[in-house]
Parts: structure tokens; sequence; C-alpha cells
């Protein structure tokens, strides 16, 4: 998906994007998998939702930890 020239890919949490669309200076952002209790996904968070930063296809440092 993409809002305002951020990629999302995964089921990221709106607190993520919402972030990211603040901080304008990320291209992408991605939570790998398909967790439990993420957006979307049945079942309870069991830990925390680490979100990746991306550029160009590679994925980056760790944005966000939720």
């Amino acid at each position: 998906m993409v809002l305002d020239d951020l990629v999302v890919e995964g089921h990221v949490p709106v607190e993520a994007i919402a972030t990211a669309l603040d901080q304008q200076s990320v291209s992408g952002i991605a939570l790998p998998g398909m967790p439990a209790g993420s957006p979307g996904m049945p079942g309870e968070q069991t830990e925390p939702f680490t979100i990746y930063e991306f550029s160009s296809g590679e994925i980056g440092d760790v944005f966000i930890e939720l």
C-alpha cells in the first residue's frame, strides 16, 4: 500500500504508519511475517512488533517497536 509516498508492507499497526507519515524521512516501512494480534490477524500480541524502514527495496534499520 502507498500513502502519501510512504510504502507500507505487511500488517503494520496504524501507530507506526502515523509516525512514519509525520517524519517524512522514511520511504517505506514493513512488519515481516504475519504476527498474531497485528492488524487483520487473529490472536493476541505476544511480543513487541518490530517494524523496519526500507528504501530501494532493501530492509534497513529498526524503525519502531510497538
